[in-house]
């Protein structure tokens, strides 16, 4: 075990060190209809053992700038047109191929959305553990045998070495999940991507990824970018939160202010969708009998060819005549707490009302 924990004790020591910094991302795709801008002018920093946020509607960008930072992006028709992106102090946009295939996997790995889709049907989960081993680590093939057995137990997986010899057809959606974060956390990375890691879980399952997620995360000392839609996750897991709405981060804030203050009306509106159990079964009195789920008024826009002004302004109660005809900056409005809205002090002020 001590092989698989080797960082633990610099944990501490670590914590304030930048691991990951993304600046001026942009990622396009390149298509018959025009440019698809799935991602347009990312930028964010992660810690070392910092937990970080990214929520959106479907379509927005989350996935494809977790493609992008490791360098996934189908080419064609996508392509990373600016930016760079800094795994501790190094460009990845600046490597060669052969070069960023030992970088991942193994200072930076993913726990990709759908497991089934993503491990090998003819190869044992073992193998698939102990490849991804071995291709960054000096071992012979036992040793990485042993050492994916090994993580396998580590990530709660009943009779690890039984299982090992398995197939993913043969495992359950839960254990298929927890494979997949025992290869991403195999050789020990310095950040892991998790997108969406708990889709088409039952709840109970879903709680018991988050916890192990959570759990190897504190204990290796691994920074986390959780890709997610699901705010009542977010208020569990995240540290940070960036949100995002066409292609672009519109707000940024600690999960705290988000929850309590959020300045951009489609984080406002994300956060009011939340259904509240009490207020719809009526089981609290001080709560309206069965309250009406509300909504975001609309459909995320199509990325290809984005008329100028605010993305969602189509879709917000506070648009202006400014709102339909420039983007607005992105601004810093409290300390560690940026958005880009035009009447973001106004909504500020409301709340403080």
């Amino acid at each position: 075990m001590n092989t698989v924990l080797e960082n633990q004790s610099a944990t501490t020591s670590a914590a304030a060190k930048t691991v990951l910094e993304v600046e001026g991302l942009k990622t396009y795709f390149f298509v018959r209809q025009g440019v698809v801008k799935a991602v347009d002018d990312i930028s964010f920093s992660l810690k070392a053992g910092e937990k970080l946020a990214i929520v959106g509607e479907s379509g927005c960008g989350k996935s494809m700038t977790a493609l992008s930072i490791l360098r996934l992006v189908p080419d064609p028709p996508g392509r990373i047109v600016a930016g760079s992106i800094r795994l501790d102090g190094r460009d990845l946009l600046k490597l060669s191929d052969a070069e960023m295939r030992r970088v991942r996997g193994n200072q930076i790995s993913m726990i990709f959305q759908e497991p089934m889709t993503s491990l090998n049907p003819v190869w044992s989960i073992g193998i698939q553990i102990s490849e991804a081993i071995m291709l960054h680590q000096d071992v012979s093939r036992h040793e990485a045998f042993d050492k994916a057995v090994e993580m396998l137990k580590l990530v709660k997986i009943p009779e690890p070495a039984r299982r090992a010899r398995e197939y993913p057809h043969q495992l359950s959606g839960g254990m298929r999940q927890r494979a997949m974060t025992a290869m991403a956390l195999a050789c020990n990375p310095h950040v892991l991507l998790a997108d969406e890691p708990t889709t088409a879980l039952d709840v109970t399952i879903q709680a018991q990824i988050l916890d192990l997620i959570l759990e190897l995360q504190e204990r290796m000392g691994t920074a986390v970018v959780l890709i997610t839609h699901d705010l009542g996750v977010v208020a569990e897991t995240a540290q940070r939160v960036i949100v995002m709405y066409g292609g672009k981060k519109v707000e940024e804030a600690t999960v705290e202010e988000i929850f309590e203050t959020p300045l951009h009306p489609y984080t406002q509106g994300l956060l009011a969708a939340v259904p509240h159990l009490a207020a719809m079964s009526g089981l609290d009195a001080t709560l309206p009998t069965r309250t009406r789920l509300k909504e975001i008024p609309g459909i995320v826009p199509a990325l290809v060819n984005l008329p100028k002004g605010c993305t969602f302004a189509p879709r917000c109660a506070h648009a202006s005549d400014v709102c339909c005809n420039e983007f607005p900056p992105y601004e810093m409005k409290r300390p560690g707490h940026g958005v880009a809205c035009w009447h973001a002090d106004k909504l500020q002020g409301d709340q403080h009302a």
